[in-house]
């Protein structure tokens, strides 16, 4: 049986946590168009954000993969055509048509309506949320042999706040990096840092220009230092380290939500 797009649970409070490139299946007809193997998917897609987003008590997880509808692009590119949309990756055996494009859409409008409903839900509660929008990154392109990318151009961990109102919503931000900064990961310290690497995509864009002022969208990208993203190998204990890491976080956005002027 098919999974549905996404998986939700709702929660009361005014946090919220996705994980929109979580997913890996793949509807029968894009698979029989896909040229990428399974691997070369993985690869790109972000496995275990699902689990991390279980720290708020409304999280959003994919369960289709980026490769069938990107739901952090914009709508007109949420599906992949060309290789310079995805790394250049050679993604198909031959070019989608548009019905095919058009049934990935549905999809697509899907998450956003219900985003929408719930973060209208949340605000009329609390008036304000915050999102924390999970994904990973790769920093070994240029191949498993060869040295990853420089630390210094590749934190452990990049906040994108590109789209965000800075003036509105800085001082929680500040109050999340300090907290996953101080946290004791395994005996050290994450290098956190703001807009290194990514200042945020289309989710975080969409829900700032939608919701200005009252739902902050924080966009968190770990490097893959957990596990071999060529190989898919992953450290279960630093997976769980991550997670906690980030639930230490959540006393600090709340507190933080509760100190916003009005």
């Amino acid at each position: 049986m098919a999974p549905s797009l996404f998986k939700l649970v709702a929660g009361d409070q005014p946090l919220v946590a996705t994980a929109i490139h979580d997913g890996h299946w793949v509807r029968p007809e894009v698979d029989a168009l896909l040229q990428l193997t399974d691997e070369e998917r993985l690869r790109e897609e972000d496995p275990w954000t699902g689990l991390w987003a279980n720290v708020a008590p409304t999280a959003f997880v994919a369960r289709r993969s980026r490769f069938e509808i990107d739901l952090n692009r914009p709508r007109e590119g949420a599906v992949y055509l060309e290789p310079s949309d995805a790394w250049g990756l050679k993604i198909w055996r031959e070019r989608p048509d548009a019905d095919f494009v058009k049934r990935s859409l549905v999809n697509y409008d899907l998450f956003y309506e219900t985003l929408a409903g719930v973060l209208k839900h949340l605000v009329r509660c609390h008036r304000r949320a915050v999102v924390l929008d999970l994904h990973t990154y790769n920093h070994r392109r240029d191949g498993p042999d060869r040295p990853p990318g420089d630390p210094q151009e590749n934190p452990d961990v990049n906040i994108g706040t590109g789209t965000m109102n800075r003036e509105r919503w800085g001082a929680l931000v500040e109050s999340f990096v300090a907290g996953l900064s101080s946290y004791d990961f395994m005996g050290r310290r994450l290098d956190v840092r703001e807009n290194v690497k990514f200042k945020g995509g289309y989710l975080s864009s969409w829900i700032h220009a939608s919701f200005p002022d009252s739902v902050c969208s924080i966009s968190i990208e770990f490097k893959k230092f957990f596990m071999d993203e060529w190989t898919a190998q992953v450290d279960h204990v630093q997976v769980e380290a991550i997670r906690n890491a980030l639930q230490s976080t959540v006393p600090r956005l709340y507190e933080a939500l509760r100190c916003l002027k009005t």
